[in-house]
Formats: structure tokens, sequence, C-alpha cells
């Protein structure tokens, strides 16, 4: 690893402990005996169940990819400690939450980040009304949603503040619940176009994951972002498509005990992922047919999947999936490298280097 990478990911680390401190400090003053922040019923145990599950799924870990741009987005104009960013950074992990606990709905997911996810805990918990666990899974979503509001809200930042954030935050959610939707299309298609699969990583998670924390980063350090959106976007673009590609490599050929979930997942439900697509365009005959018919079905056991990641390999699918991911990963630290004459040195190379390591990681 060279000594740039290195420092960056030292930068990260950093981000990451003093984050991980304060979200549990931030459910804890919810429910604090002595004077909890969220006024919750006095009767009724299923209220604070949900929080608890929220909680668990929240802090249970993951890359906090976000909570460091958004902290190195405001480190781009000062170095100076700014009002609102943990808040801001508890926002965005909250509507990712909110994404999750969803998504393993959708996706009928048992595991999540090592442990079980919302829906399957609430369904081990009701074994014989499972309509009662799908509702309190959908419930215990909205709920990280509403919270990921509301902490921005309550954050006591200057009123304009508040109020450009929360815009940011609103319409993060709202594209991305419409990226979810055209991820659920993208499987109507037998083989989506690339073009289509770019869009979809956009909307599902480009904009919540890489250009909101961007967004919120600048905007917490008091700086307009309507002059600098293009390019935030452009690099925002360029990372989110590496990053992704980069997770159906992980799917397909990562260490299940690593990445938290069993690999695989994208062929058991039929996802037409990058790497899922590679495979279609470059299987004929029997391995076409083998994932023709492993396509779709949960059951697909592990020899299946070693038999896909034989044929996959040996079309070069893993090699073409990594150089990809790394042409898109080397694209966005260009743009970040247009940055240095406007922007702080330090922070401008963290996002020069950034890219390199979220193709590299193993979960």
């Amino acid at each position: 690893m060279n000594e740039d990478l290195s420092a960056a990911l030292q930068r990260a680390s950093g981000h990451r402990r003093r984050f991980e401190a304060r979200f549990a400090a931030y459910f804890d003053s919810l429910t604090d005996p002595a004077g909890g922040t969220l006024e919750t019923p006095a009767h009724g145990a299923f209220p604070a169940r949900a929080l608890d599950l929220v909680r668990d799924m929240s802090l249970r870990g993951g890359k906090r990819l976000r909570v460091v741009l958004l902290h190195e987005a405001a480190a781009l104009v000062t170095d100076e400690d700014i009002p609102g960013l943990d808040e801001a950074a508890i926002s965005i992990e909250l509507l990712q939450t909110h994404g999750l606990i969803h998504d393993d709905i959708i996706d009928d997911a048992p595991v999540r980040r090592g442990g079980p996810s919302t829906y399957y805990a609430y369904r081990h918990e009701f074994p014989d009304r499972p309509g009662t666990a799908l509702a309190l899974a959908l419930l215990a979503g909205d709920l990280a949603a509403f919270l990921s509001t509301r902490v921005l809200l309550t954050s006591g930042l200057p009123a304009d503040r508040v109020l450009a954030m929360a815009a940011v935050h609103a319409d993060t959610g709202a594209v991305t619940i419409a990226g979810q939707m055209i991820d659920l299309e993208r499987d109507f298609h037998a083989a989506p176009d690339i073009e289509l699969l770019h869009e979809v990583t956009e909307y599902k998670s480009t904009r919540y994951s890489v250009l909101a924390p961007l967004r919120l980063g600048l905007l917490a350090a008091g700086t307009e972002i309507a002059p600098h959106d293009g390019e935030l976007r452009a690099y925002a673009s360029a990372l989110g498509i590496a990053n992704q590609i980069h997770d159906d490599w992980l799917d397909l050929f990562g260490d299940p005990q690593v990445l938290g979930k069993p690999a695989g997942s994208d062929i058991r439900s039929g996802r037409r992922s990058y790497a899922v697509r590679a495979l279609l365009a470059a299987c004929d005959g029997t391995g076409q047919q083998l994932l023709n018919a492993s396509l779709g079905d949960p059951g697909c056991d592990d020899d299946t999947l070693d038999r896909i990641r034989h044929i996959a390999r040996t079309h070069g699918i893993d090699r073409q999936l990594r150089a990809d991911a790394d042409r898109h990963a080397r694209e966005a630290a260009a743009r970040a490298a247009t940055w240095r004459e406007r922007w702080r040195p330090d922070a401008v190379a963290f996002f020069e280097h950034m890219p390199a390591w979220s193709v590299t990681r193993d979960r």
C-alpha cells in the first residue's frame, strides 16, 4: 500500500472511530430514563423493540463511507470544528439504516452485517404471524427514515443551514426510492445494457452514499454547493460505479465471513448486477443453461456457485470486473485532482486516493 493511500485510510479510520461513539450516544439520548429526547408510548413493547432493532442495525457496522466523505468534504474548505457535522453524519447513516431494512424485506434477506436482518429478527419473534413480522419490519425502516430527518431539524443549527441540509436530505431520500424502483425494474430485462446498470447505481446508491455526503459536508461548512454541483456529481458518479462494480465482484468472489453475508446473493435473487450481466454475455451452451437455472433460485447451493465462479474465471470475468472498477476509480481520482487549485490540499489528496481503496477493500 502506498504512503498516500495509507494516510487517507488513517484519516478515514479516525472519522469512523469518532463517529461510532457519537452514534451510540445519539441512541442513548433518545431513550435516556433521565430525559430521553424521543417521546414514546408509555404502554406497549413494540415501539421500544423497533427502536432497539434500528439501533442494532445502525451500530452493527458497515464501512461508514458516507461519514468519512461528509467529514472530508467539510475539510475541503476548513480544518476547524464545524457544528452540524455530527448531526449530518447521523442523519445520512440513519437513512442508510432505513434503506437496509427495506432492502432486506424486498430481497427476503436473512442476514445483514454479520447478524439477522431486521425483517428476519421479527420473523423469528413472530413465526406464526408473518403479516405482523412484515408490518413491524416496514415500520422499523420508516422509523429510521423519520429519525434521520428529525436529527437535522433538532440540531440547533441556524435555520437557513438546517433548511438547506434538510432539502438535500429529502431529495436524497426521494431519488433513492426511485433508484430502488428501477433496481426492481432492471431485473425484468433478460440482459440490461450497461447504461441502465449505471443509472440504477446512480439513483439507488451513488446519490446517498457519495453525492449527499459531499453536499452535506460543504453545506455544514457554510459553502454554497450550486457553483460546484456539476463537478461533485461527476466525481460521485465515477466513484459510485467503481464501488458498485467492486461490490458485485465481492458478491461473487468475496469471502462470506469477511462480508458478513452469504456470497452469491445476486445469483440467488436473480439480480442483473454488473457481474451477472458479464456472465450472461460470456456464457453459452452448458454454462448458459447452468446460469439460467441458477438465476433467481434461492436454493442455489455452494457447489453450483463454485461452478459459476469457475465459468466466470475461465472467461476472465473476475479480471474484467476488477479492471472496470479500477478504470472508474481512476476517473474519480482524476476528477478530484482538478480541485487542487480551489480547496485545501490535504482534503483534496484524500479524495484523490480514496477511490483506490474503494476497489481493493475486502468487504
